[in-house]
């Protein structure tokens, strides 16, 4: 491979010659050999919207040229089109700042643009670090990455919601027994049943937007330790503008810088909302496969999609191979959610230095949270059957339907229908007829005011 020398303030290192980063990437890619985890694309991304938008507000506010703002933004733009994806190696644990992806960042498109300019023209320090410094960069990256990642989030959950409103309406009349503590409840119809699977993912939706109102809040221009060193006079304003401007979103300034880059607290919130969505999801997916349990001795009361062969050596058997994907994935939520929580307790004085494992526990929980839901939605809710029959006929067998002969018998006598009948194995009706409580007529008349609730 060929190299060629760079320098950086501790001397010159071999860089990859067919490479555009600089001395401090060679140096971060060589010092950290640990895992296999790279810095998030998204935070990349984020990066480039960033170093364009400080480019263009530097020049407006006269601290660099026009020349070095447009090689700034074009190359800004060719990582954010994918051009350059292979020119960012470093991995996630690194120094907690996020420093040396920043510069990773400043290397690449001061390297390029010097090569679209055929001359030397950027320098990634003072030209492309203009203003900056990564201790406001990596968290507004860090906001700004987290932003589309919870859009995308949102996007994936909406097509689950119509699902499910799709089957509630299909099922609005198909009643079934209701299960309390795993045993017989009363009953309800399959679309009532349904109807809070709906409702929990609208819940998430409204609190996962609300929790977005924190990471609209950028830290940039706070630079090294929140006082604003170096950067002109309205640049916080002005690059949040422009951040907002380029990516169709409300970023503003956050009006406390210290509490910007000190504080994750934002991240901590977003990702419970994440975490609740986990948590309502886990539940769905079991509802799910106990539901569909059997197919002749469990539950059986749906049938679910058979996507591939169950089992290696029992022939014929389906499992519930997508609630199985979608509950790992929630427990890697979960875990993740922990991850956030302790990173952001663990800072000191004016900065938190966690932040590389914050944004890939975060961007990993909203990436898989997403696809899961997309998958899940794709190769089994929308293949959901109902076995109406099985719902009937454990209707007609569920002892439970004796609560709605508290009103007219009391409590205590119909317990003890309830022991007689399955004591003897009879109905609720031959057990109510036979101990005298009521009539043929009178307990089917109560009855079938208890199927149109």
């Amino acid at each position: 491979m060929e190299k060629r020398l760079e320098k950086d303030s501790l001397g010159t290192v071999e860089v990859p010659a067919d490479k555009y980063w600089g001395a401090q990437t060679q140096r971060s890619f060589q010092n950290f050999k640990i895992g296999t985890e790279k810095m998030p694309d998204e935070i990349i991304k984020a990066f480039a919207v960033i170093k364009k938008a400080a480019a263009i507000a530097n020049a407006e506010l006269g601290v660099l040229s026009p020349e070095k703002r447009d090689l700034i933004t074009a190359v800004s733009d060719e990582i954010s089109s994918g051009k350059l994806d292979g020119e960012f190696p470093l991995v996630v644990w690194q120094t907690g700042s996020g420093t040396q992806t920043n510069m990773n960042v400043n290397e690449v498109i001061a390297n390029r643009g010097n090569e679209i300019a055929g001359k030397k023209v950027l320098h990634p320090n003072d030209d492309v670090n203009k203003s900056q410094s990564s201790n406001d960069t990596f968290p507004t990256a860090l906001h700004v990455a987290s932003v589309f990642a919870l859009d995308n989030l949102l996007a994936s959950v909406k097509p689950l919601i119509a699902s499910f409103k799709r089957l509630e309406e299909e099922n609005k009349n198909v009643l079934k027994s209701g299960r309390t503590h795993l045993q017989d409840a009363v009953p309800l119809t399959f679309g009532q049943e349904v109807s809070a699977w709906r409702v929990m993912l609208e819940k998430n939706v409204e609190q996962i937007t609300l929790s977005q109102k924190g990471l609209f809040e950028l830290a940039l221009g706070g630079t090294a330790v929140g006082t604003g060193l170096n950067a002109p006079k309205g640049f916080s304003e002005r690059v949040a503008e422009i951040i907002g401007r380029l990516t169709s979103r409300p970023f503003v300034t956050e009006e406390n810088k210290f509490h910007a880059l000190t504080s994750k607290d934002a991240l901590v919130f977003a990702h419970g909302a994440l975490k609740a969505l986990a948590s309502n999801l886990f539940k769905i997916a079991n509802d799910v496969r106990w539901l569909a349990s059997g197919p002749r001795l469990g539950l059986g009361e749906i049938t679910i999609p058979a996507n591939e062969p169950g089992s290696s050596i029992m022939p014929g058997k389906v499992n519930p191979t997508q609630c199985e994907a979608l509950t790992m994935v929630c427990v890697q939520v979960f875990g993740n959610d922990q991850a956030v929580a302790f990173a952001a307790a663990s800072g000191n004085f004016q900065l938190n230095v966690f932040m590389p494992v914050i944004a890939y526990n975060f961007l990993q929980s909203a990436r898989l949270l997403s696809d899961a839901m997309t998958s899940f939605d794709n190769n089994l809710v929308k293949g959901i059957k109902v076995n109406a029959d099985k719902m009937k006929a454990n209707v007609d067998n569920n002892l439970m339907l004796a609560t709605a002969l508290n009103p007219y018998l009391g409590y205590d006598k119909v317990a003890v229908l309830v022991k007689v009948a399955y004591a003897k194995n009879l109905s609720l009706k031959d057990a109510c007829v036979s101990l005298g409580y009521l009539t043929e007529s009178e307990f089917d008349k109560i009855f079938d005011s208890v199927k149109n609730l």
